[in-house]
């Protein structure tokens, strides 16, 4: 069915009611095994090695073994590969570049290279969530490539997190495949993140959700608050790609506030609430903070499921700064500024996301609604993905008051392709359809129509 047919066929008329059956347990038991075994030593040995590199900035030194963003993605590369020959080779590690130029902060020709490490799903190989940390920093001057940069929270935090993700995941198998990567060139334009995101647009991937991590190890904030309990999910609304038949369809049907970036962030945000103790997660209803950017932006700009996780108090004197002391305030990003527990904290956080993601079936396909001028109200859906229905327990069907921020009622429905909500009028709430898994892993929310299609193409085979 193509996008416009779906916007289309949001309102027709039958409907047919399913019995309402149990739904199966969720393996708490793995998602609490997989926090406890995030380590907070290994974070911060990850990081300290980081900042050793002297600077990571893009235009750095390339050669040398020990300073510069060359030797820090190889290393980076070879730590990919320790944890690969870990698990009897169940990553595929490889580099990805291209080579950029005549750009504001790359004028000259510059390779940039970003490192991926790939654990292959059993069941639905094609289907993907990526967690991303950026490899590169600065300083003041984002074209000063010689002055030490150590970048320690912005962003080893970030990386270290996602090689302490691929550690402890990487003892699990998973139905969908999860992505760790390395991604350089964020401080000269986003350049890594838009080299990955082509990638995968040309090699057919179906993203669910892309985790970018910029900056998860702070908690003492510029403006003194002191704060390891809360982090922060960014999320943007209407997709950068709705066509304008999208957006017609949008504005008499609903889906401002239910992107799958959007479900994604709520997806997030419970996984806190459930299983992280002690952490109270902000979804914040923008791209990003005020006026920046960070590396889930060019996936988004492709119209894949994106969002920031990061620490809620930033401390901008420990940002994009010159190693200095004035007035008493040392400035810089270094190792000191850097609270290990807490960047354990996201990144376990980070890493139950991917696992219940991967361990459920693939969000639904062409997920319609109808039910005006009537007292109730009916969902139809696809499946989506190969090979789920051998673990695909059914669907669950959600609703919320128009003015709820997450979801706040559910119905689990069986294995059926439709259900009608009896005496829940449409017009008075916003409805969505999850996928769950036989172990009661649950996809994210998927909105009726192209305004909140996870895979807008339909339902793929590989």
């Amino acid at each position: 069915m193509s996008r416009l047919s779906l916007a289309t066929a949001l309102f027709s008329s039958m409907a047919v009611a399913a019995p309402v059956v149990a739904q199966p347990a969720t393996d708490s038991a793995l998602l609490e095994q997989i926090r406890q075994d995030v380590s907070a030593e290994r974070i911060e040995k990850d990081i300290r090695t980081l900042v050793g590199f002297g600077t990571r900035h893009t235009l750095s030194e390339t050669k040398s073994d020990t300073r510069g963003i060359g030797a820090a993605r190889r290393w980076v590369h070879n730590e990919f590969q320790r944890i690969s020959d870990a698990c009897d080779g169940c990553l595929e590690v490889y580099y990805q570049s291209d080579f950029v130029e005549g750009e504001k902060r790359i004028p000259e020709r510059t390779e940039v290279v970003n490192v991926i490490a790939v654990q292959r799903g059993t069941v639905d190989p094609g289907r993907y969530v990526i967690m991303s940390g950026d490899i590169d920093s600065r300083v003041s001057d984002p074209m000063d490539y010689t002055s030490d940069a150590p970048g320690a929270n912005d962003n080893a935090s970030g990386l270290a997190g996602a090689l302490e993700a691929a550690r402890v995941l990487s003892k699990h198998k998973f139905a969908g495949s999860i992505v760790y990567a390395g991604l350089s060139g964020e401080e000269q334009g986003l350049f890594g993140g838009k080299i990955m995101a082509a990638a995968a647009k040309e090699g057919g991937w179906r993203i669910t959700g892309v985790l970018n991590n910029d900056m998860i190890g702070n908690i003492e904030g510029i403006n003194g608050v002191i704060n390891n309990t809360t982090a922060r999910v960014f999320m943007e609304g209407t997709r950068m790609n709705e066509t304008a038949d999208e957006a017609r369809a949008r504005r008499f049907y609903g889906g401002e506030v239910d992107s799958p970036s959007r479900n994604l962030g709520r997806y997030v945000h419970r996984i806190a609430e459930d299983y992280i103790p002690n952490l109270d997660v902000m979804m914040i209803y923008r791209l990003d903070r005020f006026g920046r950017g960070g590396h889930h932006r060019p996936f988004n700009d492709l119209g894949y499921p994106g969002v920031r996780i990061m620490e809620t108090n930033e401390n901008y004197n420990r940002q994009h700064q010159d190693l200095r002391t004035e007035d008493g305030i040392r400035y810089g990003d270094v190792i000191e500024g850097v609270n290990f527990e807490y960047a354990a904290k996201l990144t376990g956080l980070n890493a139950l996301t991917m696992a219940a993601l991967s361990r459920a079936p693939a969000p639904p396909a062409d997920v319609t609604i109808e039910g005006a001028v009537s007292p109730d109200t009916t969902l139809k859906w696809k499946a989506a993905g190969n090979g789920n229905e051998d673990i695909l327990a059914g669907y669950k069907v959600y609703w919320r008051l128009t003015s709820e921020p997450t979801w706040t009622n559910s119905r689990f429905v069986g294995k059926v392709d439709e259900y009608t909500l009896e005496n829940i009028v449409i017009d008075n709430y916003f409805f969505g359809v999850a996928a769950v898994s036989r172990d009661g892993f649950e996809s994210p929310v998927v909105f009726p129509g192209p305004a909140g299609s996870f895979y807008l193409d339909g339902p793929k085979r590989d």
